[in-house]
């Protein structure tokens, strides 16, 4: 029943795919994406708040008025330059596709189905500060499913900060007056070549990463401003805390050699590692087995590892974040051959079968007594410390 009930609705959500594809908007900019997703809800019979806790691009739809409250988190920013690169309207649909199936049996299942639409993923931590805000504070369970190359159940994505980094410097013209000059791109030279020593030292389990976005625009002028956004990744929120102030004193390291000004500004809280609710991964796995999706244990599947803000709401509350493939190789995630194969003909099924197997995973948990009251009790729990 609930897989047909997604293929009766896939002419629509492979139209809402394309179009949320073709209107890419960057983290809190999702004005369009954001009314296009939650209308198509709105038109399905759900009931749409939006703006929802004071966010514009966020919103919350509900069907169904079961104990059992069951959270799908649609995502639609886009990459600056890149649009959907990482297929976030694959997300939407999928989150979309399986709450229309799931309102079908919300009564007989003792269910209430919610659609959270989430801004911000790609770096602005919008589940985060919905958490925050108490979106999902009697959200039993949350999931959703997000594109790679290949299949893999289970994610285990890092911790990950996000910080801004601006040095202040002097203009001069770099011929004439060098002497006067207070050379602020060197000092992201500096603090470059100090984070790649310092990468000799760092556990296997971290990662850092960022670009310069502006270093100067004239080669006989020294730049007196230049800005930056870096990336720190670590297994937990414990060890990021750790390894982000070594990195941080390499940006340190910069201001001094050069005697630039600089500023350090979070782009958003912490990203906390994953804990994914073993229950709910196992049974989203037997769904797509039996879909016929094949899991991928090789190099390809790494996109598990990818960072989200979907792991601070999996401390509080039971979660899942499987990733579909999508026949994207030899192209992966925020390559712009991967936002176009985010309209392809395997992305268009991956739709159909993700929000099938997502239903059939939300379903079978609903069903079962045990996992129901797991859910129930264990979510419980986790609320009132959260609270």
């Amino acid at each position: 029943m609930l897989c047909r009930a997604v293929a009766s609705r896939a002419p629509a959500l492979l139209a809402l795919s394309h179009d949320v594809h073709a209107h890419p908007e960057v983290a809190w900019e999702e004005e369009w994406s954001s009314a296009r997703v939650a209308g198509e809800l709105s038109d399905a019979g759900f009931t749409v708040e939006t703006p929802y806790l004071g966010f514009p691009t966020a919103f919350r739809a509900t069907i169904g008025s079961g104990p059992l409250h069951l959270g799908l988190c649609a995502e639609y920013d886009a990459l600056p330059g890149l649009g959907h690169a990482c297929g976030h309207n694959i997300i939407a649909a999928i989150a979309c596709g399986a709450g229309i199936a799931l309102a079908r049996i919300a009564d007989d299942l003792g269910l209430t189905v919610r659609v959270l639409g989430t801004p911000a993923e790609e770096g602005g931590g919008g589940k985060i500060e919905l958490l925050d805000r108490g979106a999902f504070a009697d959200i039993h369970a949350a999931a959703l499913v997000h594109p790679g190359p290949v299949d893999v159940a289970r994610a285990e994505p890092f911790a990950v900060s996000h910080s801004h980094i601006t040095y202040r410097g002097t203009a001069a013209h770099a011929a004439a007056y060098p002497e006067l000059g207070v050379n602020a791109a060197d000092a992201f030279t500096v603090a470059q070549v100090a984070i790649g020593l310092l990468r000799q030292h760092l556990p296997p389990t971290t990662r850092v990463h960022g670009v310069v976005t502006a270093a100067g625009t004239a080669p006989n002028a020294i730049p007196g401003d230049s800005a930056g956004r870096w990336y720190v990744r670590a297994a937990d929120l414990t060890e990021l805390s750790v390894i982000e102030e070594r990195v941080l004193d390499c940006f340190r390291a910069g201001a001094l050699a050069t005697g630039c000004e600089l500023a350090i500004e979070p782009e958003s809280k912490p990203y906390a590692e994953f804990r994914n609710d073993t229950g709910l991964t196992d049974l989203y796995a037997a769904a797509a087995g039996e879909l016929g999706r094949t899991f991928d244990p090789g190099p390809a599947a790494r996109m598990n590892r990818a960072s989200t803000d979907l792991g601070n709401v999996s401390q509080v509350v039971p979660a899942i974040h499987p990733y579909i493939g999508i026949d994207s190789l030899p192209a992966v995630n925020h390559q712009a051959e991967f936002a176009a194969a985010a309209v392809g003909s395997a992305a268009d099924t991956a739709v159909v079968q993700g929000a099938q197997a997502l239903a059939l995973t939300l379903a079978r948990a609903a069903a079962d007594p045990r996992m129901r009251e797991e859910l129930l009790t264990r979510s419980a729990r986790a609320g009132r410390r959260h609270r």
